[in-house]
Order: C-alpha cells, then sequence, then structure tokens
C-alpha cells in the first residue's frame, strides 16, 4: 500500500489524525482506520464492471465517546491545526482538492486558503453547540506548516 500518501498525525501514541493524499490510487478497497475506532474511512477503487453484492449491516450496538469527523476536500484549500485536548497547538498541514482527512482526537481548527467546497462526514445525532468546546486559536505567526507529503 502507498502508506507514503498516508500520514497520521500523533502525539504521545495518541492518534490524532489521518490524512489520506489525493495521490493515493491502489487499487481495491483500503481501510486505513484500526478496527476499534468508532469511525472506519477506506478509500475503494474498483474498474468498471465490478459487482459489490447486495447487502444490509446487522444491529451492533455501539459505544461512542468522542465525535470523530471526515473531510473530503473536493475543490480548494483548507488548513487544519492541531491541538492536544488540552488546547496546545501541535502542528498544521494544508489539505487540497481531493485529500480526505478523519479527525479522531484532540482539538482542532482550520483556515481556508482558497474557497473550499469540501465534505463533512461524523456521527450524529449533532447537538449543537453542546457538541464541542471552543478555544482561543493559535496565532498567525506561530503556525508551523509541516509538509505531509512528497507528491
Amino acid at each position: 500500500m502507498q502508506m507514503d500518501h498516508v500520514e497520521r498525525i500523533v502525539h504521545e501514541s495518541q492518534l490524532l489524525a489521518m490524512i489520506i493524499s489525493n495521490q493515493f490510487e491502489e487499487r481495491g478497497v483500503h481501510f486505513f482506520t484500526p478496527g476499534e475506532l468508532s469511525q472506519q474511512v477506506a478509500v475503494m477503487r474498483h474498474d468498471a464492471g465490478k459487482v459489490i453484492a447486495p447487502h444490509v449491516h446487522t444491529p451492533a450496538p455501539r459505544e461512542i465517546v468522542y465525535t470523530n469527523e471526515v473531510l473530503v476536500i473536493r475543490r480548494g484549500r483548507l488548513r487544519v491545526d492541531f491541538y492536544t485536548r488540552e488546547q496546545t497547538y501541535l502542528t498544521s498541514r494544508e489539505l487540497v482538492a481531493g485529500d480526505i482527512i478523519l479527525l479522531i482526537t484532540g482539538g482542532h481548527g482550520f483556515e481556508v486558503l482558497e474557497d473550499i467546497d469540501m465534505i463533512e462526514v461524523k456521527q450524529g445525532p449533532f447537538m449543537g453547540e453542546q457538541d464541542k468546546t471552543r478555544f482561543e486559536a493559535v496565532a498567525q505567526e506561530t503556525i508551523r506548516l509541516d509538509a505531509a507529503f512528497k507528491g
């Protein structure tokens, strides 16, 4: 698998996020997330004519502690700032069209760098402002925009 196109953002052995580059092009089904996460992300790439058998999902009660979010960047550029759960700034990454990010734990903030069109997927039900704790963003002069991919 093209692991150079998948980045794991880790702080003190805790997985904060996973970024799947728009350059990931492996054929087949590739799950990137560990099985114990409450949100699973896969990239699927098949040739025309591939048949995926009809199916239903069986009931499976699950306990969700933290809301995970998946963002799919359709157009534009987005900077993602990563924070610890204690709201300490860590690092930033830039996402472009076709990139996918799974935000798992810790904090995060965003700045739209170029007009953006993106899709967000997360567990529900959404609880409005009770769903999150807002805090002060990192100062612009301290942003560390680390290169995520060599592509």
